[in-house]
Parts: C-alpha cells; sequence; structure tokens
C-alpha cells in the first residue's frame, strides 16, 4: 500500500496514461473517494413502505445476497477475481473494473420478515420493497405495592 501523499493518480502519471484536463476528476465529483466500494442507493418513503434502489452494475443476480437478522437487512455482493493474467483477448495491462466484494447494512426493524422484503434485480439496479411495519412494544405491566 501507498501512502496517500502520491494521490490516487500516481500510476497514471507514472505510465503515462492520458489526462484529460478538460474532465477534471469526474468520477470524484459524482461518487466521492470511494466510488468502488460504495453502493449507491436511493431511499423512496411511501405511506405504506419504503422503496430502496442500490446501483450495483456489472455485478449477476446470483452474486448478490441479502441476510436479515435481528432487524439489519444486509446486502452483499461478491465478484470473483480471476488469478489469470492473461485471456484469450491478451496480456492485462491495466484493470479499472471492481472485482471483490462489498456490503451495506440498513435497520428495518425487528417486526419486518424475509417473506416482507420484496427484491428485484435489473439492469445494475437492486430494487427492494420494504413494507411500513409497526413494531410492537412489550406491554406494560404495573405492579402493585403492598
Amino acid at each position: 500500500m501507498l501512502p496517500t501523499i502520491f494521490g490516487e493518480r500516481m500510476f497514471d502519471d507514472l505510465f503515462d496514461f492520458p489526462a484529460f484536463p478538460e474532465f477534471p476528476d469526474v468520477e470524484k465529483k459524482l461518487y466521492g473517494r470511494n466510488a468502488l466500494r460504495e453502493m449507491k442507493t436511493d431511499v423512496h418513503e411511501h405511506d405504506d413502505r419504503f422503496e430502496v434502489d442500490i446501483d450495483l452494475p456489472g455485478f449477476k443476480k446470483e452474486e448478490i445476497s441479502l441476510d436479515l437478522e435481528n432487524g439489519y437487512l444486509t446486502v452483499a455482493a461478491h465478484k470473483g477475481v480471476s488469478q489469470d493474467k492473461t485471456d484469450k483477448k491478451g496480456k492485462l495491462i491495466r484493470q479499472e473494473r471492481y472485482q471483490g466484494s462489498m456490503q451495506r447494512s440498513f435497520y428495518v426493524g425487528k417486526g419486518l420478515t424475509a417473506q416482507d422484503v420484496k427484491a428485484k434485480y435489473e439492469n445494475g439496479v437492486l430494487s427492494l420493497t420494504l413494507p411500513k411495519k409497526q413494531e410492537t412494544l412489550p406491554e406494560k405491566k404495573t405492579i402493585m405495592i403492598e
């Protein structure tokens, strides 16, 4: 790992990859510094449900998992890393497409069950529908003092 004093374009400058000054750091402005490791998420609230859209471009449906435990919904995605540096297209010189795993958790409440969550994955976007459920509070019991 290299210290951050070299910046994020150290190898671009080292290997003389072209820079486009008319588009300086477009990725940073759109997605921030950690763009490769973040699931961009939109949450819409309706009267009876929440709709969550998560960008997961480049993943297949089989590479995405949803887990509901203790009121937390965890979305995880894993893309296998190929150890082979050559393929039918030739030797790999530079790799910018994301390979690895990421996850994100959302608190959805303990009243929600796995059957309540509806999920659909289409065109690189995972769409979740989560119904609003009121958590039942424990019944208040008064104890009489003798």
